[in-house]
Parts: C-alpha cells; structure tokens; sequence
C-alpha cells in the first residue's frame, strides 16, 4: 500500500488522537481507569483547574468514553461521577502501551507504578498480536494494506 495515496486524515489514529489530543484528557481517563471518579477527586489528584476538568470530562461523556452516573451523599446535592463506557474500556490496551513506553523510557529505569494481573500476580503489558495469535515483535512484521474505510486521495 502506497500510503501517501491515501486520506491520512481518515485513519484510525487520526480519529482516536482527536478524542485523546491532549495531555489532560489522557490524565483524566488514567483518573477514572484507576478508580477515581468524582470531579472533586479527580481535581484533587490531578492539580488541573475546574474549568479545564469541566472541559475535557464533557468532551469525554460527548465522545462516549465517559458516562454521567447520578450519586448524592447525605445532606449534600445531587453529583454525577463519572464511568467507562464500553468504548472508554476499549482504550485500556492504550493507555498500558503509554505506561508501557514511559516506564522504557521515561522512567529512570524503575516504573513508578506497576499493573499486575490479578490471577498470577506478573505485571501487564500492551503487545501486539496478530488476529491469529502471532506476537509482533518489530515493524518488519507488518505489512500496511488498506482496509474496507480506506478513502483515497482523489485525482
């Protein structure tokens, strides 16, 4: 596949990055993956201003990664936290790849925080594997043709 023959703009990435584009919407979903879900937990643990959270949990709920659940403790008004959809697990094995790049090389040489599987205890990893199982280990492996959505370049 001749990739400058087609719409980069079409591709999964581009879409995925105009949900992700920014640093605090990827903090956010790292947020809530971890179980914080509160707008004031959130703020709390992130430092971000409330206009700035306001923002990006909206986009969130508006793109359909998150969704609005009601709550209310006693003798307060009601308040929304805030969940994963399917579509925001989805992006789990993204978020891990992150993690998985910043551990690599960002770190230091020691993750600050570790995810393990809870039946064997080994920590997790992002990998790529193929429909048949294959693990991927370099980008020789690959080989880019287009797929049903593809659009190309017209003339």
């Amino acid at each position: 596949m001749d990739w400058n023959r087609y719409d980069a703009g079409a591709c999964s990435v581009s879409r995925t990055v105009g949900i992700l584009g920014d640093r605090w919407t990827v903090l956010v979903l790292r947020e809530v993956f971890n179980g914080v879900r509160r707008f004031g937990e959130i703020q709390e643990h992130l430092g971000v201003s409330k206009s700035v959270l306001t923002q990006r949990l909206q986009q969130l709920v508006d793109d359909g990664v998150l969704e609005r659940q009601p709550y209310q403790e006693p003798g307060d008004r009601a308040r929304h936290e805030y969940r994963l959809t399917d579509r925001g697990r989805d992006l789990r094995p993204v978020l891990v790849a992150m993690m998985d790049f910043g551990d690599r090389h960002l770190s230091g040489g020691e993750p600050p925080v570790r995810l393990l599987h809870r039946d064997c205890g080994q920590q997790v990893h992002a990998q790529l594997v193929c429909d048949c199982g294959h693990r991927v280990e370099t980008g020789r492996e690959v080989a880019i043709a287009p797929g049903p959505g593809a659009e190309p370049l017209a003339g």
